[in-house]
């Protein structure tokens, strides 16, 4: 036997392997599940405490929203910002409230609400755009922006790779209609 193999063939010598391999699998685990959920609730309310805010966040994107198509349907923003009917309907509630858009019945369905913004509506857009920069800016501060697009690519799979449960029932339901006919 070697040397090197007789130093690890103690106690003390496993227990030193046993520390090496756990801190070289630590250094693989970047609990990316807890980083990923602290950044959020960080960023979410840094931003929302800012002084110069006079919007919310989720306010801000439906914003957003509507300064690259005025006039979309709930449905269509809801989709956008990842909300279900519940989520966008409260949301517009309170961003109309705020004066910051307008609803109006859709003219070919009636049951149907498209979302306008209003002047006030505007002008927090211009603000919201503002910040949006300035916080982007602090997002990026010290990395390349290759990383930045490996970042950027990494948050956009986990949309993919992780769908919202109403897509995911209708992917299952296309995927059993299949299996029927077969």
């Amino acid at each position: 036997m070697s040397e090197n193999v007789k130093r690890f063939d103690t106690e003390a010598g496993r227990r030193y392997l046993f520390r090496m391999r756990n801190k070289y699998a630590e250094a693989r685990h970047h609990r990316l599940i807890y980083l990923l959920s602290v950044a959020q609730r960080r960023l979410q309310r840094w931003m929302a405490a800012r002084p110069e805010n006079d919007v919310t966040p989720a306010q801000a994107g439906l914003l957003f929203i509507l300064g690259k198509q005025d006039g979309v349907l709930m449905g269509e923003a809801g989709a956008a910002l990842d909300m279900g009917p519940a989520g966008i309907s409260g949301l517009v509630d309170r961003t109309e409230a705020a004066k910051l858009i307008e609803r109006r019945a859709d003219r070919d369905d009636g049951r149907a609400w498209r979302i306008f913004l209003t002047a006030r509506g505007r002008t927090a857009l211009a603000q919201a755009k503002e910040g949006a920069a300035e916080v982007n800016a602090a997002l990026t501060d010290g990395f390349s922006a290759a990383e930045i697009d490996i970042v950027a690519r990494w948050l956009t799979s986990i949309q993919d790779k992780f769908p919202r449960a109403s897509e995911t029932r209708a992917s299952e339901t296309r995927h059993s209609d299949q299996g029927a006919d077969q």
